[in-house]
């Protein structure tokens, strides 16, 4: 069975696409949360079926802008005018 021109073409463009999704994923380079005193109640409670989201709301507890707050760095997206922090969403739990 002899290859048409059409054919290469889609064998290249199918190469190219997985090359493509293969050249882009890596490595997660968020943070991830800790595993310390501060933040073994999230891991605690996230192990016993509370939802990333009801976690998120307990984050600008300890993480705020002004005295007394654990800063953000400068590149850190801010959070949504109208949303809620979604912290869970980029910054995954360690597997233990």
């Amino acid at each position: 069975m002899k290859l048409a021109k059409k054919d290469w073409f889609f064998i290249i463009l199918i190469i190219a696409v997985f090359g493509g999704f293969w050249a882009i994923s890596g490595e997660v380079k968020t943070k991830k949360v800790p595993y310390d005193d501060a933040h073994k109640r999230f891991y605690d409670a996230f192990n016993s079926g509370a939802t990333k989201i009801d976690l998120d709301a307990q984050c600008p507890s300890c993480h705020f802008e002004g005295p007394g707050g654990i800063h953000f760095p400068k590149e850190h997206p801010v959070k949504p005018a109208d949303g809620p922090m979604r912290c869970l969403f980029c910054h995954k739990f360690k597997s233990k």
